[in-house]
């Protein structure tokens, strides 16, 4: 079995660790009461990673179009085939989504994202009380999807790897030798 190019593999795991860690950093920061230093240091935080798997979504979907993944086995159920394409296509779109509702919440809070404190993002729109808690719930919803996906999705790899030993899995790990390199 064919695994993913290097480059598709340090895409997935870069930015499976800034969703992961940024996530968990909206929990911890949203928790902090009133506003601190160590609140806004946190959120500052926060829109960098969430800039950042912007950005990197932008690229793993530019060298997604350019390089195909690897084949599913044959053994693996047409069913299971199409739910994976599934998963994969919401993955996508939320990797998009979040972050965008993130700086359009931030936007609408009339708070601008700098990134790194260094890269101003375009204000695209002014502030708005009105639709500032509905760019939040959409923000918090939006994470919750992606959450419950990314833990699905890690199931499933799982699944892959203990029950059904089809190499799936190891198609996508950055030192796996069971699977030759894909050329494109």
């Amino acid at each position: 079995m064919q695994r993913y190019s290097s480059v598709a593999i340090a895409l997935h795991w870069l930015i499976a660790v800034l969703i992961v860690g940024t996530f968990t950093l909206g929990l911890v920061m949203t928790d902090i009461p009133g506003l601190t230093p160590t609140k806004l240091r946190y959120f500052s935080w926060h829109k960098w990673a969430g800039v950042t798997v912007l950005a990197l979504a932008a690229l793993r979907l530019l060298w997604r179009l350019r390089s195909r993944p690897p084949a599913y086995p044959d053994t693996m159920p047409a069913w299971q085939r199409s739910a994976a394409h599934a998963l994969h296509g919401l993955l996508y779109v939320l990797m998009f989504a979040v972050p965008l509702s993130g700086y359009f919440y931030s936007l609408a809070a009339g708070v601008p994202v700098v990134w790194f404190g260094v890269v101003s993002l375009p204000v695209l729109i002014e502030a708005d009380q009105a639709l500032k808690p509905v760019l939040g719930a959409l923000h918090y919803w939006l994470n919750m999807l992606l959450a419950a996906l990314v833990a699905f999705h890690v199931l499933a790899a799982f699944k892959h790897l203990l029950l059904d030993r089809d190499g799936v899995m190891q198609r996508m790990l950055p030192f796996s030798s069971k699977c030759v390199p894909n050329k494109e």
